[in-house]
Formats: structure tokens, C-alpha cells, sequence
């Protein structure tokens, strides 16, 4: 036997929703499961540490720690396969008419090239979410506005690539199924302020140094805006957070999904 897996087994009265959804590479039969909270909850032994991230463009992210996450791009990685198989796919289409199964072929190989990236992207995102809960005892990352930011042109692609908001989904259940704290702050000025001596100091996307004038402090940019996520978090523990925010809440009505291959 290679490598082993926990399976869990549910009352008919806890499956709450089962639906049959279509993917690019098959069906799947996806089953909502309600669950007591005293099951979902796992607290693990207190690392007695803290941290912040900032997520960005040139690295996935950059924590107050002083470790950096580099960026998989698994979009860009893919880019040049995926405009192949699109042009494939555009030469068969058949303006007017019933399409071919060739169509409907190159169509499929699209769509699960498509898939294969956004599954690589999800497990990524997990991965780091779950090292991130179970090494600190809290967690502060930056309130975007994902959606607000993808309206620009120039690095819509990027972000979307990147998955930040799936990463934060992530970062919130992990917390709470590890009994660790995430706290989402606002972002306003973590880049341009010195995370050692408060005093702000302005600075244009392409300075990736942060040198502070006023105190001689030197640092990675994208490091020193975690230290100050950081700062910002521990300053407002019990008064934000993935828990009073509202915009994720797993006490109200805790559901777990998951999806299985079925051959039809």
C-alpha cells in the first residue's frame, strides 16, 4: 500500500445537498455535509509566534518573518499551450453550422488545460495557507479589494493568476478548523510607512527597497509592509478579524463539500 487517507463516513440525515456537476475532464457528485463544530475544530499545540503577509505580484508573498514565497505563475507557465490549443479549437469552429466532434475535441483539451491550471493554483494556495495556520498562532493579512484591483488592465492577469482570495478563503478555515487567529487589516500605507519608526516614507511600484531617511532603517519593501500588517494586527486583535468581519463565519453554519468522480 502507498500512503494512507482518513475517510469519513456520515449519517443520511447530515448530507444536506448532493448535486452532479460537470468539469472539464468528467462529472463529479458533490456532497454538502453539516457538521457539529466540535468535530470541525482541531486546536494544535500554541507555536507562541505571529506573522504577517503581504501578497503580491513579483513574489505569491513576503512575511514579517523575512520569508519569501515565490510566485508559481501557473497561468503565465501555461499561457503559451493554452493560446495554442485556443487557436486549435478557433480553426475548427464552423460559423452557422452543427460543429464536428474535432470541434468538440479541441474544445475539451481547452477546457482542461484550463482546469489543470486553476487545480495547480488551488493546491498551491492551500499548501502555503496550511503551513502559514499550523507554524503561527496569528495570522494578519491585508484587506484588498481583489475585484476593485482587476479592473486594471495592465495587471488583471497577474492578479487573477496569483489566487489571492482563494489564498485567504484558505487562510480563514484553516484557522478556524486549528483554532488560530486571522486578522484581515486595512491596507493603507503598509508600503510607504517604516515599519521600524512609523514615519512615512513615499515610494513609487518600482522601488522594491524600502531605505527610511528618517531612521537609517533598511528593508525588502514587500517585507516591511508585512511588519507593518503585522503591527496592525496585533494592534486590533479582538476588534477585526475573519471571525467579527462577518465575510467569514463557519460558527453560523459550518458546511463541508466535496466532490467525487463518477463515470457518466
Amino acid at each position: 500500500m502507498i500512503g494512507t487517507r482518513d475517510l469519513n463516513f456520515y449519517q443520511l440525515e447530515q448530507i444536506k445537498r448532493v448535486r452532479i456537476v460537470r468539469r472539464a475532464d468528467g462529472y463529479y457528485i458533490q456532497f454538502s455535509v453539516q457538521l457539529d463544530h466540535k468535530y470541525t475544530v482541531k486546536p494544535i499545540t500554541p507555536s507562541q509566534k505571529a506573522v504577517g503577509i503581504d501578497v503580491g505580484i513579483k513574489y505569491f508573498l513576503a512575511d514579517s518573518q523575512g520569508n519569501i514565497e515565490p510566485n508559481p505563475q501557473f497561468y503565465r507557465k501555461g499561457e503559451k499551450q493554452l493560446n495554442l490549443l485556443n487557436r486549435q479549437k478557433s480553426k475548427k469552429y464552423k460559423k452557422g453550422q452543427p460543429q464536428s466532434q474535432n470541434y468538440h475535441k479541441a474544445r475539451n483539451r481547452y477546457a482542461r488545460k484550463h482546469l489543470k491550471v486553476s487545480r495547480q493554483r488551488e493546491e498551491f494556495v492551500k499548501r502555503v495557507a496550511l503551513r502559514l495556520i499550523k507554524s503561527n498562532d496569528l495570522v494578519a493579512y491585508e484587506d484588498l479589494n481583489v475585484k476593485g484591483m482587476v479592473k486594471n488592465r495592465h495587471l488583471a492577469k497577474s492578479i487573477s493568476d496569483a489566487g489571492w482570495s482563494k489564498f485567504r478563503q484558505w487562510l480563514d478555515y484553516f484557522g478556524y478548523k486549528y483554532g488560530k487567529i486571522t486578522i484581515a487589516v486595512a491596507p493603507h500605507n503598509t508600503s510607504q510607512n517604516c515599519s521600524n519608526c512609523g514615519q512615512r516614507v513615499q515610494k513609487s511600484l518600482s522601488t522594491r527597497t524600502h531605505i527610511c531617511h528618517h531612521c537609517g532603517f533598511t528593508e525588502d519593501r514587500d517585507i516591511n509592509a508585512a511588519i507593518n500588517i503585522l503591527q496592525k494586527g496585533l494592534s486590533t486583535v479582538g476588534h477585526t478579524g475573519a471571525y467579527t468581519l462577518g465575510e467569514f463565519d463557519p460558527l453560523a453554519s459550518l458546511e463541508q463539500s466535496c466532490e467525487v468522480k463518477i463515470g457518466l
